[in-house]
């Protein structure tokens, strides 16, 4: 008899999260470069297979939220209130991001990353992949099909936002002075887009009304 769906994704996502638990104890306790995959698969008791089934390498092992994380942007552009500005769905979003990962729980993963240099190059190249799936959707909701400089722009300050944040005393703070200084930014460009007929004809209303 097959499982019902609801039964067999928990049971994949209970797996995953053994498989991911299983790693960060070993990183802590040896060593990135020490553990192979064979071993994390022998400390969550399965099979070699069923790691690669989940995790696509060692190390995404560390990284097991980065597709939450590239996810959670994506929404907050695309499934925001309609009052909702972008940059303010996006600084929500990442305020609760970097609040989990500056938990007491992620806090052992961060040094694992900060002693190896093969983590902290996969961390750039995963940053960069954030970046531009973030770009893509800004651009949909600005009706490109290509995401522009702009875009482009925007999603990398925001990635790095999260980076500067998460390194940060406190990281609400610097959250919010990093985000001050995007939603400047975006807010000029905005007005760079706005049709030149548009600027003109609200610039005769404002001076017909002085």
């Amino acid at each position: 008899m097959t499982e019902p769906i609801g039964r067999r994704e928990r049971k994949k996502a209970a797996t995953r999260q053994k498989i991911a638990d299983a790693a960060l104890r070993l990183f802590r306790e040896r060593g990135f470069d020490a553990v192979g995959i064979r071993d994390v698969a022998a400390e969550a008791d399965v099979a070699v297979t069923t790691v690669f089934s989940h995790f696509a390498s060692k190390e995404a092992l560390v990284f097991d939220q980065d597709r939450d994380f590239e996810q959670g942007l994506v929404r907050a552009v695309s499934e925001r209130a309609p009052q909702e500005g972008l940059v303010s769905a996006l600084h929500r979003e990442l305020r609760a991001q970097v609040r989990h990962c500056t938990s007491d729980d992620a806090r052992p993963a961060g040094s694992i990353i900060e002693a190896s240099p093969a983590l902290q190059e996969y961390e750039k190249a995963m940053r960069l992949r954030h970046a531009d799936s973030l770009a893509a959707a800004v651009a949909g909701e600005l009706g490109l099909a290509e995401p522009s400089t702009a875009c482009r722009a925007l999603a990398r300050f925001v990635v790095d936002a999260f980076q500067l944040a998460r390194e940060a005393p406190d990281p609400d703070a610097a959250l919010d002075e990093v985000f001050r200084m995007i939603e400047s930014a975006w807010a000029a460009q905005a007005a760079a887009r706005e049709p030149i007929g548009r600027r003109r004809s609200a610039a005769s209303s404002s001076a017909g009304g002085r």
